[in-house]
C-alpha cells in the first residue's frame, strides 16, 4: 500500500508552491478575511495565465491533462496556504458541467472567457425552503415567445455579488414528482431583475441572498434538456465530491502547533505540557486519516472507479473532524482564546477561534453530513433508502 500521491504530484506540487510564493500575497488574505469573499480577480487571472485554472482538464479542451492525484496536490497547497480561491472552485465547477451538458454554441461563447480567467461563475441551487434537497426547487421558469421567465430566490449564492453567472436550477413542470420537472440554465447576472443581498455568516464568509424577479432568459442559456436539471445535478455532484486530500484542518494544526511552541513571559511553551501536546497528537491522527480518505477517493477516480461512497466517506469524515479539532484546540486556548483576528492579543493570531465559527458550515456544503451518512448507508452497505423521494 502506497500512501504517497507519486512523484508527477510531487514535481507539480513544488510548482504550485512556487507559483504561489510569487503571486500570493498576505494582503489578498487578509482581504479575503476582512470583506469575507473568498476571491481575489488578480490571483484568479494568474492562476489562468499558468494554466492552472483548469488544469485537470484534456489538453484538447484547453487544460493540462493533469491527473486526479495531481488535482489533489494542487487543491492541497492551495488550501494550505490560504488562497482566497472559491471562485476558482466554483466556476470550475460549473465549467465542467458546461464541457459535458451545454450546447456547443454555450460552451463557445463561455469556456474561452473562463480559460482567460475573465470569467467567473457561482451556484443557484438553494432555496430558503430546500437547502440540501435541491431537487424541492420552487423557483420558477416558464417558456414565452422571448425565451424563458425566471421568478423566485435562492439562499446561500456565494460570490454572486463578483461573478458573471449564476448557475440556476429551475422548476420548469410543476405537475411532475419533484426531480422530474427541473431544467438548469446559466443566467448572466447583469440581466435585468436580479438582485443580490448580501448575508453575513457566523464565520465571517460573505454570502448572499438573490432575488429573480421576470429575468427573461434566453433558451441558448439552458443547460441540457427541458426538465432534464436532475441529470446535469448528478454531473455536477460527481465531480464536487472527489478527492480533496489535505486541508483546511491541516491549516489549523499548524496555527496551533506555532501557538504551542512560542514561550511566554515564564518562560515556558504550552507544547511541555503533556495535555498540550496529547490533544495535538489527537489532531494530527484524524487530520492524516481525513487527508487518506481523499487520496482514496482521488485514486478512484484516477482509476475511474468513482463511487459515491468513497467521495461521501471523506468528505464526511473531514468536516466532522474538522468540527472536533477547532473545539478541542479552542479549548487549549482559554478565555484568550475567544480573541479574534485583529487582537494583539489573541493566541495563534485568531486563527484558531475563526476556525471555530467558520468549521460548521464545512458539514453543510458539498451535502450535508446527514446525506453523506445516507449515501455511505445506501450505495456502501446496502441498508434501505432513509431518505424521501
Amino acid at each position: 500500500m502506497d500512501f504517497r500521491l507519486g512523484e508527477k504530484s510531487d514535481a507539480f506540487r513544488a510548482e504550485v508552491r512556487e507559483f504561489l510564493a510569487r503571486h500570493l500575497t498576505g494582503e489578498m488574505i487578509e482581504q479575503a478575511h476582512i470583506t469575507g469573499t473568498y476571491h481575489n480577480q488578480e490571483l484568479h487571472r494568474a492562476l489562468a495565465e499558468s494554466g492552472y485554472l483548469a488544469a485537470g482538464w484534456p489538453v484538447e479542451h484547453g487544460g493540462q491533462g493533469r491527473d486526479p492525484l495531481e488535482m489533489v496536490a494542487l487543491a492541497e497547497e492551495m488550501t494550505l496556504a490560504g488562497a482566497p480561491t472559491d471562485g476558482m472552485t466554483t466556476t470550475l465547477m460549473i465549467a465542467t458541467i458546461l464541457r459535458y451538458c451545454a450546447s456547443q454554441e454555450l460552451r463557445e461563447e463561455v469556456l474561452p472567457g473562463v480559460l482567460k480567467g475573465e470569467i467567473v461563475m457561482c451556484l443557484g441551487y438553494s432555496e430558503p425552503d430546500s437547502g440540501s434537497d435541491v431537487a424541492a426547487a420552487k423557483t420558477r421558469a416558464v417558456r414565452d415567445e422571448a425565451g424563458w421567465r425566471v421568478n423566485g430566490q435562492k439562499m446561500w449564492t456565494s460570490l454572486a455579488q463578483v461573478s458573471d453567472y449564476v448557475i440556476l436550477l429551475t422548476r420548469t413542470n410543476p405537475g411532475v414528482p419533484k426531480h422530474r420537472g427541473l431544467t438548469m440554465f446559466l443566467v448572466p447576472l447583469d440581466s435585468p431583475g436580479i438582485e443580490v443581498k448580501a448575508l453575513e455568516t457566523l464565520g465571517g464568509q460573505r454570502t448572499n441572498m438573490t432575488f429573480y424577479t421576470d429575468v427573461l432568459v434566453a433558451d441558448r442559456y439552458r443547460i441540457g434538456e427541458v426538465d432534464g436539471g436532475w441529470d446535469v445535478m448528478q454531473t455536477a455532484l460527481v465531480h464536487e465530491r472527489s478527492g480533496k486530500g489535505r486541508g483546511l484542518a491541516d491549516r489549523l494544526l499548524a496555527d496551533a502547533l506555532g501557538w504551542a511552541r512560542t514561550v511566554d513571559h515564564a518562560d515556558a511553551a504550552p507544547i511541555d505540557d503533556p495535555v498540550v501536546r496529547l490533544e495535538l497528537a489527537r489532531v494530527a491522527v484524524r487530520n492524516e486519516v481525513a487527508k487518506l480518505l481523499g487520496y482514496q477517493a482521488a485514486w478512484a477516480a484516477a482509476n475511474e472507479e468513482m463511487s459515491g461512497p468513497i467521495g461521501s466517506m471523506g468528505k464526511l469524515f473531514a468536516s466532522e473532524s474538522y468540527v472536533r479539532a477547532a473545539a478541542d484546540l479552542l479549548d487549549l486556548l482559554g478565555s484568550d482564546g475567544v480573541l479574534q483576528h485583529g487582537d494583539e492579543d489573541a493566541p495563534a493570531g485568531g486563527w484558531i477561534e475563526y476556525a471555530h465559527r467558520k468549521a460548521a458550515v464545512t458539514t453543510i456544503y458539498q451535502g450535508t453530513s446527514e446525506i453523506q451518512r445516507s449515501i455511505i448507508a445506501e450505495r456502501g452497505l446496502g441498508l434501505p433508502r432513509s431518505r424521501g423521494r
